[in-house]
């Protein structure tokens, strides 16, 4: 007895045929076979009701050959033929659908606009699998880039073989670059992916080559491009300094766009396959070992398919002498961040105290940094360059600070002195005076008294400083009370100055005697 759906699935079948799905669609839903869902279909004859064997025998003997077919509710088909295929509905719209591929719309976007613009009333699957089925007609065409000896080397990661960390067998990340002309590589295995070791395996592979390509095609991995963008990406800062530092051009292949480096991606493929398939290693040192032995042994002697010649000796007769000279040393690293100029002027890095331009008071600003120096940034410009400092201690640029910040305690000094001479002679006596007497704490009394020009003219205050030296007063609140009094009470106590003798002022001898008269 043949196996049959129980009734649940049968309800579900015809459910679903009564929404218009297809044989497909249900069958890639539910499970059910596409032969079987047939069965289940009123629209077709049932399977159940096939002719008996003593049937199909005479339909076989009294019809055509292909009778047989068609009791069984199939199209009749001729020996040796193909059964036809059913016509899609999205055929109809061929032409409008080949003008929207050429625009790169995707399917879902052909379909809406079929449904809205034409009133097409098919699903959505058909019209996807039509344009499987075009653009598998009309396959994209890829343009081989050929290079010259020395333009290029293409950088990829790809997963090492199992390899033993802290007792458990984990896949270190292989990094693989590719000269682009002779196909000669390096191979580094590594646990990380960050600038550092980035940067580190670039490095080591130069020194391997013996010369630095002039230009690198990378992926859009963190450590080498922070932001991945059609037009404009934004590569990490270290990483371009070290371009800058060993001298080659670092240029990131556009977003999901792996064939514009085929040549490392079939690399790193060739060698997982090839080096390190069905191995394991206790370490990462054997198996950077097993990789420098399998490069020496096998990739670097074999005849590449492309090329048609053998890689070392491509590499060794025709690139090799056309690549740069090795840096003279090596690149220093330097840690990145962002920094808030404080009201100070000053930033904070690792603890101690750098100064940044007074115009930058208040502002976010990038600084790069290591044990030996500090450069702080503004978008690409070097704004201040200092040597590290101990921790806790301030690394002052005079230059930074505004021209009145800037001076020495003498210049200082001097530059006051010199703006009391413009108020008067005697402004300028009683500064100096003042300066010999109380030193560096008369600075702010004489900026005090130099204050006093916004309110007062400048005969005031200098009359009001004649008056303190007289008065052998050298505060700056003397001055200020002076410079309060009414004009014509200045001029005058400038026309009755204070006298020591006159006929109405008593000798002291007189006063003396009286004393003496009264306490007798």
């Amino acid at each position: 007895m043949a196996n049959v759906l129980k009734m649940d699935k049968q309800t579900l079948i015809k459910q679903l045929l009564d929404l218009g799905w297809s044989y497909r669609r249900i069958h890639r839903e539910t499970g059910i076979h596409r032969d079987t869902i047939a069965k289940y279909d009123p629209r077709h004859p049932k399977w159940a009701n096939l002719p008996t064997d003593s049937q199909a025998e005479r339909a076989l003997q009294n019809g055509p050959k292909h009778a047989l077919s068609a009791a069984e509710g199939c199209p009749p088909t001729l020996s040796g033929q193909r059964k036809p295929t059913r016509i899609s509905p999205a055929q109809a719209y061929d032409a409008i659908i080949r003008e929207r591929l050429k625009q790169q719309l995707s399917a879902q976007r052909i379909y809406q606009d079929l449904v809205v613009e034409h009133g097409y009333r098919a699903s959505y699957d058909s019209v996807k699998r039509y344009v499987r089925k075009l653009k598998a007609k009309t396959p994209k065409l890829y343009a081989r880039i050929h290079t010259a000896p020395g333009e290029e080397a293409q950088v990829d990661f790809g997963q090492g073989a199992p390899t033993n960390k802290n007792g458990r067998y984990v896949r270190p990340w292989l990094f693989k670059i590719v000269l682009s002309y002779s196909r000669h590589s390096y191979e580094e295995v590594v646990w990380s992916q960050d600038v550092e070791t980035f940067i580190r395996c670039h490095e080591h592979a130069f020194a391997a080559f013996g010369g630095v390509p002039r230009l690198i095609r990378i992926d859009n991995l963190k450590s080498g491009v922070l932001k991945a963008h059609l037009y404009d990406p934004e590569l990490n800062p270290l990483y371009a300094a070290f371009a800058k530092h060993a001298g080659f051009t670092p240029l990131p292949c556009l977003p999901g766009k792996p064939e514009h480096k085929g040549k490392t991606e079939s690399g790193v493929a060739y060698t997982q396959n090839n080096a390190l398939k069905g191995r394991r290693f206790e370490s990462l040192q054997a198996q950077n070992a097993h990789l420098r032995y399998w490069n020496r042994t096998w990739a670097r002697t074999r005849i590449h398919g492309t090329t048609k010649k053998q890689v070392w000796t491509l590499f060794t007769q025709e690139e090799k002498k056309t690549l740069q000279a090795l840096p003279e040393r090596a690149f220093q690293f330097f840690k990145l961040g962002s920094r808030k100029v404080q009201a100070d002027g000053h930033i904070e890095v690792a603890r101690a105290y750098y100064s940044v331009p007074h115009h930058y008071l208040g502002q976010i600003v990038r600084v790069q940094f290591n044990s030996q120096w500090v450069k702080v940034l503004d978008g690409s410009e070097v704004i201040a360059f200092h040597r590290t400092t101990q921790a806790g201690r301030f690394h002052t640029d005079k230059q930074h600070l505004p021209e009145n910040k800037s001076l020495t305690t003498e210049q200082y000094q001097r530059r006051l002195l010199t703006r009391c001479s413009e108020v008067g002679s005697h402004c300028r006596s009683w500064a100096e005076k003042a300066l010999e007497a109380r030193q560096q704490l008369a600075f702010r009394a004489i900026q005090g008294v130099l204050h006093l020009r916004k309110s007062y003219a400048d005969a005031q205050i200098d009359w009001a400083c004649e008056q303190a030296l007289k008065m052998d007063s050298l505060r700056y609140h003397t001055i200020k009370l002076l410079c309060q009094e009414p004009l014509e009470s200045q001029h005058r106590g400038a026309q009755l100055p204070l006298l020591q003798e006159h006929e109405l002022i008593r000798p002291p001898e007189s006063y003396q005697t009286y004393f003496d008269q009264t306490q007798s």
